[in-house]
């Protein structure tokens, strides 16, 4: 059991799905897991463990941005040896190469957050995915014809950021969406040696200003939700 997470021993698989809204972590268990149980609800944070298609995976709830975030990833990784993590997220569309409701496969997380200060002092550390995991996942989506984008992400600290032209200037050098805790994840996973992967699936897009609405966020992004649960599957399989 740690600090945030009652969770005993075993009860956490190795491989984790991460959604920042608790509510779409219970929706994860109830809709995809076989036999899904609860090992978590401290402060509502609430964490299942099950099994798809006879692998054991959890969903845990992460909360917004990267402080929180980091909280329940580094304890995943620390207390409980979780080896995989995938974030199951939304995020706004910055470029015109992504649409509302594609799923940006995240290759790396730039980010207007000072958390890796302490870490790199004057250096500016690249937090990346997993390369075998961001290769899976993309064979993943092309076999089942899932509409992905795989590029760089914008890990913001501030929602409503009041500097207008950080994303513009973002989207001239390629990054595809801005979101809330990628970089903190990828840090993390660099830190313990495990495999870290975002997928976000774009609720609503800065250039056109469509978007979908709260209830669409928490339940229908089923596309993302296979491509991490397959992506897992294969990793088991290519391990086995």
């Amino acid at each position: 059991m740690s600090t945030h997470i009652a969770a005993e021993p075993g009860q956490i698989a190795s491989h984790v799905l991460m959604p920042g809204d608790p509510l779409r972590a219970r929706w994860i268990a109830e809709t995809f897991l076989e036999d899904p149980t609860l090992y978590n609800d401290v402060r509502g944070m609430l964490g299942y463990t099950g099994t798809y298609r006879g692998v054991r995976i959890s969903a845990q709830g992460s909360g917004m941005g990267q402080p929180s975030l980091g909280i329940y990833a580094q304890e995943l990784f620390e207390q409980y040896d979780v080896e995989t993590i995938i974030r199951v997220g939304t995020c706004g569309g910055l470029s015109d190469r992504v649409k509302v409701r594609d799923v940006v496969l995240g290759t790396a997380a730039s980010t207007d957050s000072a958390m890796n200060t302490p870490r790199f002092g004057h250096v500016t550390f690249a937090p990346a995915a997993d390369f075998e995991l961001a290769r899976i996942a993309a064979s993943v989506a092309e076999e089942r014809l899932l509409p992905y984008v795989a590029g760089g992400l914008f890990s913001s600290d501030q929602f409503y950021n009041p500097d207008r032209e950080i994303t513009s200037t973002l989207a001239r050098y390629g990054v595809l969406g801005v979101e809330m805790e990628a970089s903190a994840l990828y840090t993390l996973a660099a830190q313990f040696s495990r495999r870290a992967l975002a997928l976000c699936t774009v609720s609503d897009h800065l250039l056109t200003g469509e978007e979908t609405s709260a209830q669409e966020r928490q339940e229908s992004f089923e596309d993302m939700i296979i491509m991490a649960l397959e992506t897992i599957v294969h990793l088991e399989h290519r391990s086995a």
